[in-house]
């Protein structure tokens, strides 16, 4: 497995996991309880410590910082330009009144339509993305502290 690409396999299935939980709760009402957002946190975090993670176990003592953050970056932007694509159809095309029932329910004051949640979709998504991604590395960087030699006395 080439670790240059692993971004792409962990996007997609980022996005996929986003999507899929998406249309659950659109299966059982509750697409429009903003609240529940909070789960996409979730599945973009263990998307993005996973492939870190993979990412140093693939190359072991030649794992990098650079590398790690680029990897968790590149993941995470995939994983959010291909839900918001998703979103985009789904509130332009398939569902417009979900669009203006988070419009009239969040942003009532602006009267903006739904290319204004598609922006705010792409602009959490890249924040969180980076953060998460600094927040891991500081796990998976190697360390630069010198081992420990105790003396005995």
């Amino acid at each position: 497995m080439n670790p240059e690409r692993l971004y792409i396999r962990y996007g997609l299935f980022i996005a996929i996991a986003l999507i899929a939980y998406f249309l659950i709760l659109k299966l059982v009402g509750l697409h429009e309880v903003i609240w529940l957002r909070l789960l996409n946190g979730a599945i973009v975090a263990y998307g993005i410590f996973a492939v870190i993670r993979m990412r140093r176990i693939l190359e072991k003592d030649d794992f990098h910082y650079h590398n790690g953050f680029k990897t968790g970056v590149m993941t995470g932007f995939l994983a959010t330009i291909t839900f918001v694509l998703f979103m985009a159809i789904y509130m332009y095309h398939i569902d417009t009144l979900f669009a203006e029932s988070i419009i009239n329910t969040w942003i009532r004051d602006y009267n903006q339509g739904p290319g204004v949640l598609v922006f705010i979709l792409l602009i959490e998504g890249f924040a969180s993305t980076v953060v998460l991604t600094l927040a891991f590395m500081q796990k998976f960087k190697p360390s630069w502290n010198l081992k420990k030699t105790f003396q005995k006395a």
